[in-house]
């Protein structure tokens, strides 16, 4: 049944700091100890680009970023069925990403994890040598075809 469902659609956002390391957050969902990049719903007729800057000033308080690139295809993953059974009203079984990298152009304190709906407990520049093993184990895969990506703006 798990297999059967459609992917939801949803942008994945880099944004990296002038030291060329990348934003990830601590979920507040969780009680493991896994880090994320941000990411979140497109909404009917919103492109990936609005939808990014929309996601990045509801989950990171900011959107004082310059566009880098996107990787040209969707990434999918898909997530234990035991989670897709409570996530999205039990509808899809993962999601369809569209990556896109940002250059974050501000100073640390305008970034604010306390937003409107929080989805982080904690925040930090990372490396990107060290994003797969700081995620949940179903998002490496992606993690790593993203790093492969845009290694020309983080390494």
């Amino acid at each position: 049944m798990h297999q059967s469902k459609p992917y939801r659609k949803c942008v994945g956002l880099v944004v990296i700091n002038k030291d060329n390391k990348i934003f990830v957050g601590k979920r507040i969902d969780s009680n493991l100890n896994a880090w994320q990049m941000p990411q979140g719903g497109i909404e009917p007729g919103e492109n990936p680009l609005v939808a990014g800057l929309r996601e990045l000033e509801e989950e990171i308080g900011t959107k004082n970023v310059e566009y880098l690139d996107e990787i040209n295809s969707w990434l999918n993953y898909d997530i234990p069925s035991n989670l897709s059974e409570k996530l999205w009203n039990g509808k899809y079984r993962g999601q369809t990403q569209k990556w896109l990298a940002y250059r974050f152009l501000g100073k640390n304190d305008e970034i604010n994890i306390k937003t409107k709906n929080p989805e982080f407990t904690d925040w930090k520049w990372e490396s990107h040598k060290n994003l797969p093993s700081l995620a949940v184990p179903f998002k490496r895969d992606i993690y790593l075809k993203v790093i492969a990506g845009f290694k020309k703006y983080i390494s």
